[in-house]
């Protein structure tokens, strides 16, 4: 009885969010039939970002580069990351680490200068590639021996931060090494998604500004926005719910295995054969 009971209650968060996720893509498809692929590319970027705290860049922006330009793209996923940060922020603040996460920003606005130095000067693609390796290394160990390398203090946040900051001022990928730096320090699932969404909130409006004032915003990048706005919220409810059923080594396991996804994909950019 107890077997059946833990089945039941293992597939009640799935059922309804997999109902959630269908009812969602149903919208889009009836109605803006015209780009409903537009919206199911940025319901599976907010699902993976509901659920692991991050990777909403990462799955996003490839897919959504088959459909409109790198130009549309970007200022998109710029204006759906913050809005996504500010409801999972808001529905998971109690387990927010305001001082991790402010030095990992202090950290960022640091980096961002050299990035910006990186980025106008030869030297760039070998501190990117240096830094990608190292985001490889690092997750790869994690995923064959997980739990092996840990981060017992955060005196080390401003130096991830660091890295954060030079990798989204010259390639717009500030994620891998946050993720990284959350993996190490072992935090639970739900500090974990509570503590990138306190970095990416703030990092990430800065981003939309940045973009909005280079001209990058248009009639076309809002419009998608605004019909995103119901996918988002489904993607939210449903991702809490497949979150929570996810064990917490599974999880870091899941991390680790996006992180070296990431770091690939750096790679590939870092060498112009990507993005």
């Amino acid at each position: 009885m107890t077997a059946v009971n833990s089945g039941e209650n293992s597939a009640g968060g799935i059922v309804p969010a997999a109902a959630v996720l269908l009812a969602a893509v149903a919208y889009a498809a009836l109605a803006f039939p015209g780009h409903a692929e537009i919206l199911a590319v940025v319901l599976l970027a907010s699902l993976v970002r509901s659920v692991f705290g991050f990777g909403d860049a990462l799955v996003g922006m490839p897919l959504l580069a088959l459909f409109i330009p790198m130009t549309s793209a970007t200022p998109l996923l710029a204006l759906v990351g913050p809005t996504l940060g500010a409801i999972l922020l808001v529905r998971g603040w109690k387990h927010l680490d305001l001082k991790n996460t402010s030095a990992l920003i202090v950290g960022t606005l640091a980096g961002i200068p050299i990035g910006l130095l990186f980025l106008k000067s030869m030297d760039n693609r070998f501190v990117s590639l240096a830094l990608g390796l190292l985001i490889i290394l690092f997750s790869f160990t994690g995923l064959l021996r997980p739990g092996r390398l840990r981060l017992k203090t955060g005196k080390s946040a401003p130096a991830f931060g660091l890295a954060g900051g030079i990798l989204g001022a010259a390639y717009n990928t500030n994620g891998p090494p946050i993720a990284l730096y959350g993996a190490l320090r072992g935090w639970s699932p739900d500090e974990f998604r509570a503590n990138l969404q306190g970095y990416f909130l703030p990092t990430g409006l800065a981003i939309m500004v940045g973009q909005g004032a280079a001209g990058l915003w248009s009639g076309s990048v809002f419009r998608f926005f605004l019909e995103s706005l119901p996918i988002m919220i489904a993607a939210v409810w449903a991702g809490e719910r497949i979150g929570r059923k996810i064990p917490a080594a599974k999880f870091m396991l899941w991390v680790y295995g996006l992180v070296f996804l990431a770091g690939a994909a750096l790679l590939l950019k870092t060498l112009g054969l990507f993005g």
